[in-house]
Parts: C-alpha cells; structure tokens; sequence
C-alpha cells in the first residue's frame, strides 16, 4: 500500500500523512483495474515542454526524467499551463485568502494510469509553520522548501498591488507522486529532483505573477540543507 500525503501535509511538511487505500489508488494497484493499464495517451514530447512549455527548465527535465526514468511525456492539454494556474490563482485570492487548483498533470511514456505526477498550486493563510515530517530536506527557497524521494513543495511570499492587493500572497507549489509502487532510485537524487522541478514551477509562477523579486526565489534552486 502506498502512502501519499495530502496536498495540506505536503505544504506543511506535517507529520499527517494520508494513507491511500482501498478505495483509491492501492486498490488499483492491487486490484489489476482500468487504473493499472498503460495510459493512452497522445502527443509526446520532452519534459521542457510540458506545463505550458515555461514551467519545465532544462535543469528541471533532467529531473524529470530522474524521477520518472523516461525522457517523453504525454503532452500538457491547453489549460494545463502556469499562465492558466497564475489567472485562476489570481481570481481566488481577490474573494479570500486561501485555495488552491491544479497546474498539470505529468505522464511519462508508456506509464500507467495510476503512475503520474501531480503539478499543484495552493493559497495559505500565512508563512508556513509547524515541524517537517522527517522524510523531508528543509531547503533554503522562497519562504520555505521541502524535499523528499516522492514529493517537493516551495512556498514563496508574492507582492503585486495591482494584481494581488497590498497584502502579501503566500504560495505553494507542489509536485507529488501518486504512484502504487515506492519510489525507485537513489533517495538523495530523486530528493534533489523534486526539489528542481518544484523551484523551476515555482519560479514560473512566481514570474507569470509579477511577484516582486520573483518571489524571493533564485534561477537555480538551492539543494543544500538548511
């Protein structure tokens, strides 16, 4: 059975996680289910491409391609994309300030229904707080990075009067694994991967915003712990 931490867990690096069971992707995994065929997908292109073709550095498709072992992935649809992400982002923040939305879902070539990875993005109330589950590598990015062999998040504090107001938005992008297998690879490469393409996305957005100084967020992600 595989354990998957919540898009809340994973922006707070808690403890809590969610275990996935019966009724969701263990299940398909076990079950031999429509979950366990191989995607059919259509397009297929390199990792830089997907997201919206701005998300994905080529630092950050390397690592993709460390996390998923494939250099091909199914193409993003139309609205797929940071630029997309960045307007529904912005819509939500003028009524409150806090939610959160999809960015793209990422399928590597020949992968299974159930094997992707999940590109999201999500409005906190504030600066992130709490302990770090231990699996996690707390890096120096944006307001707070987290890393591990099967999940990254950075959350970045992001001022722009004039499309977000005078306050503050605080922003997390994640990039999660949703897979009924473990992770395979050596857990300190597939932890710096994560952590490329959360900065690469997180940089995008930050970007597409017009956040001032990019978020506080760097070109190159910074993998040393803090």
């Amino acid at each position: 059975m595989q354990m998957v931490i919540s898009r809340r867990a994973l922006r707070d690096g808690l403890v809590a996680i969610t275990v996935v069971g019966s009724m969701a992707l263990g299940a398909a995994g076990c079950a031999g289910g429509d979950d366990d065929a191989p995607k059919e997908g259509g397009e297929f292109v390199a990792g830089t491409l997907l997201c919206g073709g701005v998300a994905v550095s080529t630092e950050a498709g390397k690592a993709l391609e460390v996390i998923t072992g494939s250099s091909r992935f199914e193409e993003s649809d139309e609205t797929s994309t940071v630029v997309h992400a960045a307007k529904e982002l912005s819509e939500k923040f003028t009524s409150s300030a806090t939610g959160d939305g999809d960015i793209c879902t990422v399928f590597a070539e020949d992968a299974k229904q159930s094997d992707r990875l999940e590109v999201t993005w999500e409005l906190t109330g504030g600066p992130p707080e709490g302990e770090p589950a231990s699996k996690f590598r707390v890096l120096r990015m944006g307001e707070r990075a987290l890393a591990a062999p099967d999940a990254g998040v950075v959350q970045f504090a992001c001022r722009n009067e004039k499309l977000l107001g005078s306050q503050p938005a605080h922003v997390d992008i994640g990039v999660e694994r949703w897979s009924p297998g473990e992770p395979e690879g050596d857990p300190e490469k597939l932890t710096d991967a994560y952590a490329t393409v959360a900065h690469s996305v997180s940089l995008a957005m930050a970007k597409e915003l017009g956040c001032e100084n990019n978020g506080g967020l760097e070109a190159r992600p910074s993998l040393d712990p803090v």
